[in-house]
């Protein structure tokens, strides 16, 4: 009888030692991407660096390719670094990715038979392709128990510094103490940050020379029944596996807590902040870092806590997602309250307002998570409960007139009405167009005499009554605004 088991996967490598050619290879790559890019504006150096990585992939493993296929790869990397040819931006940095990567997949990867398989392998290549750098770097001595440590260990020391260099650049004052713990012998010419940068380079390029791939294998329709005898099954390695969640989820909540608590005792209590550090930089900076710091814990857990894994039925690793994602949402809530104290000073503007926008969906999202967890709901129902989310939050969006409130705050928190804060920008507020007239004439009678303000505000003016001139432009916020218009031009006429 024929099984209907899932086919099991297995790690293929084209070659599974590891040859002087390739770790000389992978030092060259390393250095050349020094060269380019270290302390450097990205430009040309990124087409030329992808096309240095495409050779020597092919050179290295010449042997292994499907060489059927060789045109047809070097035409999606021709057309892929087309756009950063032209200009270097963030699509154009994913376009060249995903054709690497694709041309990868094509010339070396046999079971790539449907496109699901193929997204999961350019997944697998840039997400756990790096990883294995370190992982084939112990096996290379053949010492399994280091293997093992470094397994377990790998997601949270790496996940750990990031975390770590976020919260550094969102507060001043771990980016002061930690500073304290460098020696900075300015005679050494090593560079801890150079050397990261090696490593991160390093790991980036080795799957593309050390290829893996996971290779599917159909299950045996008569498996024999194991004995006692028999030798346990080898499970594997993996990188979120129990025991890396396990330890990912501590050394989190102990980092976290760490920006809790100064968060707690600054931001929140008003505490007494070190003399070469001021209240205002504390609180001012930072409020997108720790935004990217709550998404990428997010993501983290949507990857770990799978509906009915082993995570998920752990008590423990529950209570330890409970309080990491509790710590997330204040964290989310003080950036927030960062950004409200940035904008007391420096005033409003549409991209501060689509900031707190944003920063409440996170919120809401991280909630939606820990409601998932805890009434063991599914992804699909947690995919629906966000879109339901972000529709009513966009809804009621489309209805509030955000340029009249832009306006309005900053005539009401400027320097010129309020006696604090910045100077009124009333070039600002006249490129918010009409909606913002009744604060620009409130602002106006705020400056000195200026004609060319006088002259901006009447072609809005101008502008609002042509729109509706036309029942085909008329809108009921354009309408309300006119009868402002018409009333104030009564009574300046009576």
């Amino acid at each position: 009888m024929t099984s209907l088991a899932p086919p099991e996967t297995k790690p293929q490598s084209i070659d599974s030692n590891l040859p002087p050619a390739k770790i000389a290879v992978i030092f060259a790559l390393a250095a050349l991407a020094d060269w380019l890019f270290y302390d450097q504006r990205l430009g040309l150096s990124v087409v030329i660096f992808a096309i240095a990585l495409t050779c020597a992939s092919l050179i290295v493993n010449l042997g292994n390719l499907e060489h059927r296929r060789l045109l047809l790869a070097g035409a999606i990397v021709f057309a892929g670094l087309l756009p950063a040819f032209e200009d270097i931006n963030a699509a154009s940095l994913v376009i060249i990715a995903l054709a690497l990567g694709a041309a990868l997949m094509l010339t070396t990867n046999p079971c790539l038979n449907s496109l699901v398989r193929g997204v999961a392998s350019l997944l697998e290549l840039y997400l756990v392709g790096p990883l294995r750098l370190f992982q084939d770097s112990i096996r290379a001595f053949n010492l399994p128990v280091l293997t093992r440590s470094f397994t377990l260990w790998c997601v949270p020391l790496l996940l750990g510094s990031l975390f770590v260099l976020l919260f550094m650049a969102a507060n001043p004052l771990l980016t002061k103490w930690i500073s304290q713990l460098n020696p900075g012998d300015p005679s050494s010419y090593l560079s801890i940050g150079r050397m990261l940068f090696w490593i991160a380079a390093a790991a980036l390029v080795w799957p593309f020379i050390h290829i893996r791939w996971r290779n599917y294998v159909e299950v045996a329709e008569e498996r024999p029944r194991s004995t006692a005898n028999d030798p346990p099954r080898s499970t594997g390695l993996s990188f979120f596996g129990p025991g890396t969640i396990l330890r990912s989820l501590i050394l989190f909540n102990l980092l976290f807590s760490i920006q809790t608590i100064l968060d707690l005792i600054y931001l929140w209590g008003n505490g007494t902040l070190p003399a070469d550090v001021t209240y205002a930089s504390y609180a001012h900076r930072g409020a997108y870092p720790l935004i990217i710091t709550a998404l990428l814990a997010a993501s983290f857990v949507l990857v770990t806590m799978r509906p009915g894994g082993l995570a998920e039925r752990s008590r423990v690793m529950r209570s330890l997602v409970y309080l990491w994602i509790g710590q997330n949402v204040l964290l989310v809530i003080s950036a927030m309250l960062r950004l409200d104290l940035y904008v007391q000073i420096y005033l409003l503007t549409y991209w501060r307002i689509a900031a707190f926008v944003w920063m409440l969906l996170v919120v809401l999202g991280l909630v939606l998570i820990l409601v998932r967890i805890v009434q063991r709901r599914s992804n699909e129902w947690l995919i629906h409960a966000n879109l339901v989310t972000l529709a009513i939050v966009l809804y009621t969006c489309s209805l509030i007139n955000f340029a009249a409130i832009i306006a309005d705050y900053n005539i009401g928190h400027s320097r010129e009405a309020s006696g604090s804060g910045v100077n009124l920008d009333m070039d600002y507020l006249i490129r918010l167009g009409p909606q913002a007239l009744p604060a620009i004439d409130r602002g106006l009678q705020l400056h000195s005499f200026d004609p060319n303000l006088v002259y901006r505000r009447n072609c809005l003016v101008q502008e609002q009554r042509e729109q509706m001139t036309s029942w085909r432009s008329w809108g009921f916020r354009s309408w309300r605004l006119q009868r402002f218009l018409d009333r104030q031009q009564g009574a300046a006429a009576g």
